[in-house]
């Protein structure tokens, strides 16, 4: 066995950082942020459209808000679905479970009915903290699930009342849900009204002192995982504790007072985790968000000028498009992380020379992660950036190469599946040991490491390079292609913004690669899209082995995303179009 593979050399590039940390076992992860945030009682914790909160007041309405869930009936170990955006109430809720040691499920309020369901199912939710946008469809499964209470919060209850007024004349009707109906939504409350329950309730219903431990689980989170459907994953309060601990060691750079962009959805590791726990662990502001459009962003910064963003790859591609930014000061970025998907080195090079032409020193700094656990375990060092890596692993976080589905240990500088073990890696999938045995697996050194199902490479300093999920190789003609390596030479093209490759079917080599291409400027005329086009054929011809040549090339007006803003290949494999290709 290779076991040097899994030592963590970081710790000779970065200069003052810990290479291990001291966990807090006992402690909930409501726990650890209270006591973190007890000497920033007077910093402002959140700033929602306007409307500002202390920690001394963040505290008391979790407190509030965990009366009222003891009021309603919610026990120690209940799960309860929060069905909400980037709001106070989410976050208030999320703590307030965690603080009388119930689990948080966390679900996509843009889900579908049948999605909801299941997710209620699974979890043996009999509560549902939900905006109010979501009642048709929570009236559409409450007589087939355990929903005992339905607490309807709007996106405007905590707004100032000029927004707020604001909100209602610009959305109409549609911001308001139809009143609740009788019978079986008789359980349906107000946010208005499940917070007065918590404070006429006090602690006469036990109290909210600590009810769980570090090794409880505290949140469940969905995922694909490595079989595609959604799977509930278990994560715990040590989890998401050693996340904070670790994303404060790694970024380097958070300060208390720091402004942080909130963009990524607290129903998303990537911003529960990050953007949420991690913040406010550090006593940083959070800036939230409950709906994102990119067409914004250069305003967003513009107003909040945040000190750091954490984003996927989307944002910035957002970013360069920009035009409202030429010449604007962006000095008081410090910190610009891009996770949940890949970022092309191609794409990196771009937006760090816009920040270098906007007055920051900050570069991106990519990380890896995945929901099984939490999110980023890998970061770029803050002064050691490796072109095409993704960085190096957590503090306590180990990572190694080995033979796809097995524990075999590829040497340096070879392919094989990314696997890693650590303090964040999840408890399980909920209620599915099969799926769980899959990826949780112990080796042979009696370590568990967490198999990704990613292909990856290691270099002998521990610099992780991410090439690609197994799920999205091409096999065209017996070759093994690589669609994120095509994509970062299609994306140095001079005239694209960004691209993908995905494999289409063909009659005799099985798969070949089908490059779709958003180029930088909006190109309206169809002969000048396929002079570019044939000129990005000839770049890849120029750049890439014959055999991994797409062989068919698209322009697209934008790549279709998820709903947490992945780029969608199920959905770009599914289309059979003809116009525009070359």
């Amino acid at each position: 066995m290779q076991t040097d593979q899994i030592k963590t050399p970081w710790y000779a590039f970065y200069e003052g950082v810990r290479a291990h940390l001291e966990y807090p076992q006992e402690l909930s992860l409501y726990e650890y942020m209270e006591r973190r945030t007890e000497r920033f009682s007077d910093n402002i914790s959140y700033d929602y459209f306007g409307r500002k909160a202390t920690y001394a007041h963040l505290h008391r309405e979790i407190e509030t808000c965990a009366n009222a869930f003891l009021q309603l009936g919610v026990k120690r170990g209940d799960r309860v679905s929060i069905c909400m955006p980037n709001t106070p109430e989410a976050v208030i809720s999320f703590y307030a479970l965690n603080k009388i040691g119930a689990v948080a499920n966390m679900i996509h309020p843009l889900s579908a009915a049948v999605e909801i369901r299941h997710y209620v199912t699974v979890s043996e939710s009999e509560y549902i903290v939900a905006v109010d946008l979501c009642f048709p469809k929570i009236h559409e499964i409450m007589r087939e699930t355990g929903l005992k209470r339905c607490i309807l919060v709007s996106v405007a209850d905590s707004m100032p009342i000029h927004m707020k007024l604001g909100y209602y004349l610009t959305n109409g009707a549609n911001a308001k849900p139809k009143n609740p109906v009788p019978g079986h939504m008789s359980g349906c409350i107000s946010w208005k009204k499940f917070r007065a329950l918590g404070k006429k309730g006090g602690r006469e219903s036990g109290g909210t002192e600590r009810r769980s431990k570090g090794d409880d689980v505290a949140a469940i989170l969905y995922s694909g995982g490595t079989t595609g459907y959604p799977k509930g994953i278990e994560l715990t309060n040590l989890n998401f504790n050693a996340l904070a601990m670790q994303g404060e060691e790694m970024c380097a750079c958070l300060r208390p007072g720091d402004r942080l962009l909130a963009i990524m959805p607290v129903f998303h590791g990537f911003g529960l985790g990050i953007c949420i726990h991690t913040a406010l662990c550090a006593g940083c502001m959070d800036i939230l968000l409950p709906r994102f459009d990119a067409g914004h962003f250069d305003r967003l910064l513009r107003r909040h000028k945040p000190n750091i963003i954490a984003g996927v790859p989307t944002l910035y591609e957002a970013l360069l498009e920009s035009e409202r930014l030429a010449g604007y000061d962006l000095s008081f970025l410090k910190c610009v992380i891009s996770g949940g998907d890949s970022l092309s080195a191609a794409l990196k090079q771009k937006v760090d020379q816009f920040l270098r032409q906007h007055g920051t020193d900050a570069q991106v700094r990519e990380g890896y992660g995945l929901t099984e656990c939490v999110t980023g375990s890998c970061l770029t060092p803050l002064h050691g950036y490796r072109e095409g890596s993704i960085g190096i692993p957590y503090p306590d976080t180990y990572y190694k190469i080995v033979k796809p589905q097995t524990d075999t240990e590829m040497p340096y500088g070879e392919e094989g599946e990314i696997v890693l073990n650590g303090p964040t890696v999840m408890k399980g999938y909920l209620n599915d040991g099969e799926e769980t045995d899959k990826v949780l697996r112990k080796h042979g050194d009696g370590r568990i490491w967490l198999h990704t199902g990613d292909l990856g490479v290691m270099d002998s300093d521990g610099f992780v390079y991410f090439r690609q999920r197994l799920k999205r190789l091409i096999i065209s003609s017996g070759y093994c292609l690589y669609p994120q390596y095509i994509e970062n030479v299609i994306d140095s093209h001079k005239d694209v913004l960004v691209s993908c490759v995905v494999g289409i079917g063909h009659p005799y080599k099985v798969q070949v690669a089908k490059a779709y291409i958003v180029l930088k400027d909006n190109v309206e005329d169809v002969q000048k899209r396929k002079e570019l086009l044939q000129d990005i054929r000839r770049h890849c011809e120029k750049n890439l082995a014959k055999y991994s040549w797409p062989y068919t090339y698209e322009v697209i007006d934008e790549l279709p995303r998820t709903l947490v803003g992945k780029v969608a290949y199920n959905e770009l494999t599914k289309e059979d179009r003809s116009d525009g290709t070359a």
